[in-house]
């Protein structure tokens, strides 16, 4: 069953992730206060009745692993952050549980990359997400998550900052 948006949160979608909580939210993929982070933008799209958690991101210099290629956990915390802000973006504030990455393809510097995360199924205070990474320039499949996010506190919401 899709999730429910209210009028409040789509106001919301159209921050910055980071912004919802603390301006001065240092975040290493999405806090626009982090001198040395990713400051990924994020934003919730519907689509055939489903919402989904998008970002872009394009690796730099200072994001490589091997042989001017995409560092691994960098590739990571892209996918955890696109799942974990599905929830965020809608005023839901979640921690990851559990989170398993498959790596299909390695990712040059400089190629532009999309990321997905949607929720597959709720259950109480457990989600279960799926993220997605595609290359901008071929859409080719890069890599996929499979996670189990944590809604904060009883209701699922958390009144400290995000960081």
């Amino acid at each position: 069953m899709p999730y429910v948006v209210s009028g409040a949160q789509k106001q919301s979608m159209e921050k910055n992730a980071g912004e919802l909580w603390d301006p001065a939210n240092h975040c290493f993929v999405c806090g626009p206060s982090n001198p040395g982070g990713l400051r990924v933008r994020f934003r919730l799209e519907e689509e055939g009745g489903e919402q989904i958690c998008r970002a872009e991101f394009t690796p730099g210099p200072t994001h490589v692993g091997y042989s001017d290629m995409l560092h691994g956990g960098i590739l990571y915390s892209l996918l955890d952050d696109v799942m974990a802000n599905w929830s965020f973006l809608q005023g839901q504030r979640a921690h990851t549980a559990r989170c398993e990455v498959r790596y299909r393809d390695a990712v040059p510097m400089g190629v532009g990359l999309k990321l997905e995360g949607r929720l597959l199924r709720r259950r109480g205070r457990m989600m279960e997400m799926e993220g997605k990474a595609f290359r901008d320039d071929n859409g080719a499949l890069v890599a996929t998550a499979q996670a189990r996010f944590m809604l904060a506190g009883a209701s699922g919401r958390d009144s400290s900052s995000r960081a």
